[in-house]
């Protein structure tokens, strides 16, 4: 059952090696993992199940921490083991930036790691949804998923409006705890606004409604400051 959840963003530049000397992501990575930390402190917890967002959906997946994908030198793997010879593929950006935060706040507990596609339809995001809630062991669940890319002139989506915003739905929703506005987010409003998060957040919130549970939340950080929206927030989960 899951008893807590995190949600956190995975821009590149939380992997240190590629922000240089000033490091511009030194606040935002600080509060991801304080609220990857939270996850962690959660009582009698048997293992953090990562959830992020990638091309295709799949289950146990490793690899290294992608950081030489984006210029960088990786030398350790996922689990921290040294790199080997054979040079493992890298993990998704989601899922590797989510080993990084975990290992920074030292995680001592089994993590598994798993991808849902981008652009999941309903009936994938539930099947997600339903292998993470379904399972009889404390479960915290680590979700990585971005906002909207569109909240400044170097910003991907530029300065696009909408009749909807989907990152203020999604803020609101996070700090309320409210998963029934999370489940019924807009997909094709969320591609459109670049919501890159949203089938993530989605299978985190159907999950957490499969498992009948009272919520208490915590917006821990939601701003844009590299013209994405970012979201930090820890949800506890209490069976009714």
């Amino acid at each position: 059952m899951i008893v807590a959840t995190a949600v956190c963003p995975h821009p590149p530049l939380l992997l240190r090696e590629l922000t240089g000397a000033q490091d511009p992501a030194a606040d935002l990575r600080g509060v991801c993992e304080s609220g990857v930390a939270a996850l962690l402190a959660t009582p009698r917890l048997d293992v953090v199940v990562v959830v992020g967002g990638a091309d295709t959906s799949r289950d146990r997946v490793t690899g290294r921490v992608p950081v030489r994908v984006y210029g960088g030198d990786a030398p350790v793997l996922a689990d921290g083991d040294a790199e080997s010879a054979e040079d493992p593929a890298p993990l998704p950006l989601s899922l590797g930036v989510a080993r990084r935060l975990l290992a920074a706040v030292g995680a001592d507990v089994p993590v598994e790691t798993a991808t849902v596609a981008w652009d999941a339809p309903p009936e994938e995001v539930d099947r997600v949804a339903r292998a993470v809630a379904g399972r009889a062991d404390r479960v915290g669940l680590l979700v990585m998923g971005d906002g909207g890319a569109r909240w400044g002139v170097y910003a991907p989506g530029h300065l696009d409006t909408a009749p909807v915003d989907v990152d203020e739905v999604v803020r609101r929703a996070l700090a309320d705890g409210d998963t029934g506005a999370l489940t019924v987010l807009d997909a094709d409003q969320a591609a459109a606004q670049r919501v890159s998060g949203r089938a993530a957040l989605q299978v985190m919130a159907s999950a957490v409604a499969l498992g009948g549970a009272s919520v208490g939340s915590e917006l821990l950080y939601a701003d844009a400051p590299f013209g994405v929206t970012y979201f930090v927030a820890v949800w506890s989960c209490a069976s009714s």
